[in-house]
């Protein structure tokens, strides 16, 4: 599915659903007109939004792989930013 995006709106969600866990946890991804991949995570709230962008198509798989896999490490090898605040109503 990754290798089949297109460049523009193309993009894919995956979910995470445990009955004893609250709230939103995904990780998705966008293939940008620029040709750079946007991968975005949450874990569980929108405080916790991060995204972060990369030419690799390499390193979103391994990513979207491990984080599937619920491996500690799936992190590694990028720089996140905290979106959080855009996901948050203001007070």
């Amino acid at each position: 599915m990754l290798a089949n995006l297109r460049r523009g709106n193309d993009h894919m969600v995956l979910e995470r659903q445990e009955e004893n866990r609250e709230g939103d946890w995904y990780i998705q991804v966008l293939l940008r007109d620029n040709n750079t991949y946007q991968l975005e995570y949450r874990d569980g709230i929108a405080a916790e939004h991060y995204q972060t962008q990369t030419v690799s198509q390499e390193k979103v798989l391994h990513a979207l792989l491990n984080w599937a896999a619920d491996k500690p490490n799936w992190r590694d090898g990028f720089m996140w930013n905290n979106i959080g605040a855009m996901f948050t109503p203001e007070a």
